[in-house]
């Protein structure tokens, strides 16, 4: 800037001064130099110039700033753009004249979020609800594989429903559930509790919950199937028969689940065995393994939201926990007592209560553990049932009903009284082996939307077996080994479905075909379309299953291999042979609309078969069906059977379906209480 002389000789006469694209006539006049306008040229100006400054910086920064939000959403967009170009691609080639290729690269936690991209471009969710979501996905992306199944074959429509219960799910808080058991496959397995353990204890993990077994040191137990298996280095005392004694504690993983084994130091004696029950102590044995179990949770510092016990072995923990333990920092803790069978009890004399601590003379009383037909003897699983706050029945065809008033084995008015709070939950099987679509001992996949692979894995059982032609139909005959199927029933439904030129196979499960009666059965029937398959084989069973129209099995109600609803998940029909009930047809004369009373069965027990989506499918859709009529289906038919085949693949019976949403609603209800 110039002196004030200087400006007033700059402003002395006209002048033309050119600015950019005009052209401005300045008079004298309007230049007069005065004190005071040279006053204010001289601050204002400088004010002035440097606001305009600073308005020209912040505005070319705004626009270099739009520039590049343009050029990036641009590229985002032709980012998404190849995004489901590539996943529409990857769609196309995925199945190719009825048989599965190999799966695209992109992994499912991948193929996912490409999944959400889609769904935003199309409309379908906002932004927010987007971003919302891939979090939770990328919170929990190890389990992605595990909750997300087929995820090519379903729709915006399905894989949106599924994200939303997904993201529904996350919101849930965590529990901390710690079962005590005698039982957990595949460490030491003898029957259902086994496979519901894992079953549920993997599926409630899967859920975001935190999930422990507790088990007894047992000398036979598979320690191969234990991960990192190790002794602590530290052993603590239990209360046993008037003393604290030592126990060792061994920690480790296995199914994903942590696991907990304790072994006796003085009474070594109770789990150094060949078998895991049958003794005459089998008493002693678990009640020192329940009171131990209890000690060292205590003494772990462990505070555990459920206490979840099962069967008559742990269920004395359920007058332990709030006789003794409740008020040793386990306040916030409740017990939910689980029974497989109701009629293994365990009757004691009262007196034996006092091994573990328990008074008897306050528990020996009729609302307590006093057998309600032996009155002089306790009730260990009375026990359980009394002193739970829920109870879950574990039953895939039975209703509350009909186990507390037909299969409650003296139990009825225990039953009856603590009748609200019993629950009836299905057994499932595990949805990461058990499923066609992903089936890796399979030849080639299939689902309900695609079931082109089914008939790839009938050839290929027809191979297997050495069948020549092609049949109607292929029939299973799975069985446990356990119950003989009775010959004089079956064998004339096998020779009906010969003659109509069935191909029929038998397998055992776990158990060869060399039963008296298979042998007499395979004298009797005789037939180039007949196979007995005589050594269980694993791979066998899961292509049978696969390849196979129907599966006759030994009966709906099959809690320890679930063969009638792995039959259904594989698109085979189950047709139950239950003996007990002398013929084919298990739920003869059983409807929903129209329950025979001289079938035993009260017309309240209505509402209870329809809680369970499992037990009203299964014998709404296959209860009254019998061979003959199955094979009229499929001949005369086969639109409807295909129908009833895709209908029930689109099922899911596993555990964490059904069972894990009763289990779950019984968790956070008592945890409230």
């Amino acid at each position: 800037m110039r002196k004030d002389d200087d400006a007033a000789n700059l402003f002395a006469g006209p002048s033309q001064i050119k600015l950019e694209g005009h052209n401005v006539d300045i008079l004298e006049e309007s230049f007069a130099p005065s004190e005071r306008r040279l006053e204010m040229s001289d601050t204002d100006i400088w004010k002035l110039f440097n606001d305009a400054q600073r308005n020209i910086v912040y505005l070319n920064k705004q626009r270099l700033a739009a520039v590049e939000e343009l050029k990036k959403l641009q590229r985002e967009k032709e980012l998404l753009l190849g995004r489901i170009e590539q996943l529409e691609a990857g769609k196309q080639m995925n199945v190719v004249e009825g048989t599965v290729t190999k799966p695209m690269l992109l992994s499912s936690f991948s193929e996912l979020l490409l999944r959400i991209d889609s769904m935003v471009l199309l409309g379908m969710i906002g932004t927010s609800e987007a971003s919302d979501i891939r979090k939770k996905v990328m919170d929990r992306k190890d389990n992605i594989p595990d909750v997300f199944h087929d995820i090519q074959q379903k729709t915006d429509m399905e894989l949106l429903s599924e994200l939303r219960q997904f993201s529904e799910k996350t919101m849930r808080k965590a529990l901390h559930i710690v079962h005590i058991c005698s039982e957990m496959e595949p460490v030491v397995s003898f029957g259902s509790l086994a496979s519901c353990v894992t079953g549920l204890s993997c599926a409630l993990q899967r859920d975001g919950n935190l999930v422990e077994v507790i088990l007894p040191k047992y000398a036979n137990m598979d320690l191969d199937a234990i991960q990192g298996l190790r002794k602590a280095e530290a052993e603590f005392d239990s209360y046993f028969s008037g003393r604290w004694h030592k126990n060792r504690v061994w920690i480790g993983v296995a199914g994903g689940l942590g696991l907990t084994l304790i072994e006796p130091v003085y009474h070594s004696s109770f789990f150094n065995r060949d078998r895991i029950y049958g003794y005459s102590d089998d008493f002693e044995r678990f009640t020192y393994f329940s009171r131990a179990s209890m000690d060292y949770l205590v003494k772990s510092g462990k505070q555990p939201d459920i206490l979840h016990i099962h069967n008559w072995e742990t269920a004395i923990i359920g007058p332990l926990f709030w006789d003794i333990f409740v008020h040793q920092g386990l306040g916030g803790t409740r017990v939910l007592f689980t029974c497989h069978d109701l009629s293994s009890q365990c009757l004691e004399q009262p007196d034996k209560l006092g091994l573990c601590g328990l008074d008897p003379h306050r528990l020996h009383r009729p609302d307590r553990l006093q057998d309600n037909n032996k009155t002089h003897l306790v009730n260990i699983l009375k026990g359980g049932i009394v002193y739970s706050n829920k109870v879950v029945m574990m039953s895939s065809v039975l209703s509350k009903e009909r186990i507390i008033h037909s299969l409650s084995h003296g139990l009825e008015p225990t039953l009856a009284i603590h009748k609200e709070k019993l629950l009836i939950a299905p057994y499932g099987f595990d949805g990461t082996k058990w499923d066609p679509s992903r089936d890796k001992l399979l030849p080639a996949n299939y689902s309900a939307d695609d079931i082109g692979g089914k008939a790839v894995c009938k050839v290929a059982l027809r191979q297997r077996l050495g069948f020549s032609g092609c049949s109607s139909a292929i029939v299973g005959c799975i069985f446990s080994g356990v119950i003989d199927i009775d010959v004089d029933n079956l064998k004339p439904a096998i020779q009906h479905a010969l003659r109509k030129g069935v191909q029929c196979i038998f397998m055992g499960l776990k158990t060869p075909v060399r039963s008296t009666t298979m042998q007499a059965l395979q004298e009797e029937l005789k037939d180039v379309n007949m196979r007995f398959v005589n050594k269980y084989d694993e791979a066998l069973l899961h292509l049978i299953l696969a390849g196979s129209d129907i599966i006759l099995c030994s009966s709906f109600d099959d809690p320890l291999f679930q063969i009638p609803l792995k039959a259904i998940k594989y698109g085979s029909s189950p047709i139950s042979l239950d003996i007990r009930n002398g013929g084919f047809r298990q739920f003869e004369g059983h409807d929903f609309r129209s329950i025979s009373r001289k079938e035993g069965f009260r017309q309240s027990e209505r509402h209870d078969f329809g809680s369970l989506m499992s037990t009203q499918y299964i014998i709404s859709t296959f209860g009254k069906m019998s061979l003959y009529q199955a094979l009229d289906e499929i001949n005369n038919d086969p639109s409807r059977w295909t129908w009833r085949m895709k209908d029930g693949m689109s099922k899911d019976f596993s555990w964490d379906a059904e069972c894990l949403d009763i289990h779950w609603a019984a968790y956070t209800f008592i945890k409230n209480l």
